[in-house]
């Protein structure tokens, strides 16, 4: 914002304007260079629809709901989508192999720096390719995206830099003294006891009668994530079972799956799966985080019956969701995802 402009000037003042307009044509700048990307690699751009009947069914994540009146003037609950992922695998059912979007969804209870409720996500998938593969995908378009380094607050990370790999147990170790894979069983069940045992002697805090995955999400938010990304991409590999609802598990270690999340300057930027096909496995996951989010916060979403008998159908794939608005956000140096989106939610914000 220039001297001349006052704060808690709106986003849409002409002189507020001014000064957001170069990270929003950088925004556009990005966008056409991925999109030209994904072309070359056989990308076929596909637009999910928004309107599901269920958002999703992740424990922690949180929807819009509305209510869609029939012709009948019967009213049905529905859902803005978390992420097109279930559309998206439908497609891959029908028979599609490389599709890619950038899809507006939408979370509630979610507003900060970090955070919007209604932002862009980059969700791309692969067809019988191993989920490593993605790992290259975001590597060459942070490149493409960033004329210098990533910048978050005080935190740098070099774009031309090589990426570095390491797992969650081998993060967690480092970062935290703590051995994750010593509060799991051979199968992958967790104990909680064992792993606040290992926070106490650690020295991290937590509430009594906290659950594994809520001590995990603890130890993960305060000493391992704001290491990540320091200089270079960080990308975080082989996440437990118990936290990878939507990947198929490790052919090595059934204690942890094909899930990783990149870092860069400590902010989450992309999130990705070597994916679970098979829907028996899956309805059993989405029961248990349904169940975890019914004692956590009374509710519930609806188990999308037509997205799992497609799963029945979908080939050996991988996919990732990447935050867009953030990638933009580290490659221009703002303070804040809002800062460049062209308008934010509800018309306000800032």
């Amino acid at each position: 914002m220039t001297t001349d402009t006052p704060q808690g000037t709106p986003w849409w003042h002409p002189a507020r304007h001014a000064d957001r307009r170069p990270l929003l044509l950088a925004r556009n700048r990005i966008q056409a260079a991925i999109r030209g990307w994904l072309a070359a690699e056989g990308f076929l751009e596909v637009d999910p629809a928004a309107l599901q009947v269920s958002p999703g069914n992740e424990a922690h994540l949180h929807a819009f709901a509305t209510r869609a009146i029939g012709n009948d003037g019967q009213g049905r609950e529905m859902y803005l989508h978390t992420s097109p992922e279930f559309a998206m695998k439908r497609l891959l059912a029908a028979g599609e192999r490389r599709i890619h979007s950038f899809s507006h969804v939408w979370r509630n209870r979610e507003r900060g720096p970090l955070h919007a409720p209604e932002f862009t996500m980059l969700e791309w998938y692969r067809v019988g390719e191993p989920y490593d593969r993605l790992m290259e995908d975001i590597a060459a378009w942070v490149r493409l995206a960033a004329d210098g380094p990533l910048r978050f607050r005080d935190r740098t990370c070099d774009p031309a830099a090589a990426y570095e790999r390491v797992s969650v147990a081998e993060a967690f170790a480092a970062h935290a003294g703590i051995d994750l894979l010593a509060t799991m069983d051979a199968g992958g069940a967790t104990d909680a006891g064992r792993l606040a045992a290992q926070m106490d002697r650690a020295g991290i805090g937590h509430m009594p009668g906290e659950s594994w995955s809520d001590l995990f999400s603890r130890v993960l938010s305060e000493r391992v994530e704001p290491r990540l990304g320091q200089g270079r991409l960080t990308v975080l590999d082989r996440y437990p079972a118990a936290e990878a609802a939507l990947a198929r598990r490790c052919a090595d270690d059934p204690r942890v799956a094909e899930r990783f999340e990149v870092y860069a300057c400590g902010v989450e930027l992309a999130n990705g799966f070597g994916e679970l096909t098979d829907p028996a496995e899956q309805r059993l996951r989405f029961e248990e985080e349904m169940a975890i989010k019914v004692a956590t916060y009374g509710e519930r979403y609806p188990i999308d019956e037509d997205f799992l008998a497609a799963l029945a159908l979908m080939p050996a794939a991988s996919g990732c969701a990447l935050g867009f608005d953030r990638l933009v956000m580290l490659a221009t140096g703002a303070p804040s995802v809002e800062a460049v989106q062209w308008v934010p939610a509800g018309g306000t914000g800032l």
